[in-house]
């Protein structure tokens, strides 16, 4: 079975993480920083705080920037739930706003509709590794003074208008997965990235219990918080990982232009755009299917002849759960259309040419 995703470890990686295991240190050590420091200036930004995973990361930049009970946060319904339930277990409501569909990301051109008195910030979320429109929503949150913050889970490596995802240069915070599946991994891990000293040393206190040392060397709690912290073993395979993910990324940029040429002239699906001034970390590959039946017989066909195809995402407010906490009714047009039609083709280093082709001649053949 050919995976929709799967991981790149080396010998390089596991002898830095077998290092750890013989050092003094397994957590809160040396690593963490030298990880968040390799990252903050991978990615052009000044601050980086490690975390136990991406989840984490949502939640204590939510915190930081803030957010709270009745506060209103616009973001895209094209999302892994974890992004709107850290908004959830706040206190706060996600307002969605409908999507593009040739990036998938959300339209920036609907928000300033949805902006209220109770809107608290603005979450882009970087689908499939492409960056959302950043100057206009920036633009957009400065006029409101409204607080952004990236989702950019999917986006590490990946650049807009000449930076690097993660910079901040249109927000004031970024966030990012380590899942397997994405750009680098720790096995699982997160991390936010800031520009703002006061955003950054609030997340460090919040990522350990809320603690700090005093004047007289004593470690005493000052403020409710959590145990957010990343291993020592996790980080060293993160900062390993980092040196190769420009490789990692260029090999998911050639995949994605190998299935764009296999599928060149065939009209029975639509295949995802990269815009100009934007460079994909192409986390994910997903092209539309005319409808949803169509979709679902495509995707057994393909598992049948051993590709593991997955879909991403159902559309957030599609789900049972909130469904019935008040969003039964909602609407969006190109959401809709997208959650019921989209379909994630395998996209991974390692990945080869062969099985491009292979991918390619089954979706034809179903639709000869």
């Amino acid at each position: 079975m050919i995976p929709y995703g799967h991981q790149s470890i080396d010998k390089k990686d596991i002898s830095q993480v077998v290092k750890v295991l013989k050092s003094d240190w397994l957590t809160q050590g040396p690593k963490i920083l030298e990880f968040e420091r390799s990252l903050a200036k991978y990615c052009g930004a000044k601050y980086a705080v490690a975390v136990t995973n991406g989840t984490a990361a949502l939640h204590l930049s939510y915190l930081a920037a803030g957010i709270g009970k009745g506060d209103k946060v616009i973001t895209s319904p094209n999302t892994f739930v974890a992004t709107t339930n850290m908004l959830l277990v706040l206190g706060a409501k996600p307002v969605f706003a409908d999507i593009r569909l040739d990036t998938y990301n959300l339209d920036e051109n609907k928000l300033a509709k949805l902006i209220t008195r109770q809107t608290k910030a603005i979450v882009p979320v970087h689908f499939a590794g492409q960056a959302c429109e950043m100057a206009t929503i920036h633009k957009i949150a400065k006029k409101h003074k409204l607080m952004v913050i990236e989702d950019a889970s999917h986006g590490l490596g990946g650049k807009y208008h000449g930076g690097k995802i993660g910079n901040c240069r249109y927000s004031d915070m970024a966030i990012f997965s380590f899942h397997p599946v994405k750009s680098i991994t720790t096995g699982e891990g997160g991390a936010i990235l800031t520009n703002n000293k006061k955003l950054y040393q609030r997340m460090l206190l919040l990522r350990t219990h809320g603690i700090i040392t005093d004047n007289s060397n004593n470690k005493v709690m000052v403020e409710l918080g959590y145990n957010y912290r990343l291993t020592d073993m996790q980080a060293s395979l993160g900062t390993s990982q980092l040196k190769k993910v420009d490789g990692f990324v260029k090999q998911r940029q050639i995949i994605a232009k190998q299935y764009a040429q296999e599928f060149k002239n065939f009209k029975a699906i639509t295949l995802p755009q990269q815009l100009a001034g934007n460079y994909s970390a192409w986390h994910l590959y997903v092209p539309l299917v005319k409808n949803s039946w169509l979709r679902d017989l495509l995707t057994a066909y393909l598992k049948k002849n051993g590709v593991g195809v997955n879909f991403h995402y159902p559309a957030v407010y599609s789900h049972p759960y909130y469904k019935t906490h008040g969003y039964g009714k909602i609407k969006l047009i190109n959401e809709d259309r997208y959650h019921q039609t989209c379909l994630t083709l395998p996209c991974y280093p390692g990945l080869k040419t062969a099985q491009i082709k292979k991918i390619a001649n089954l979706v034809k053949e179903f639709f000869s």
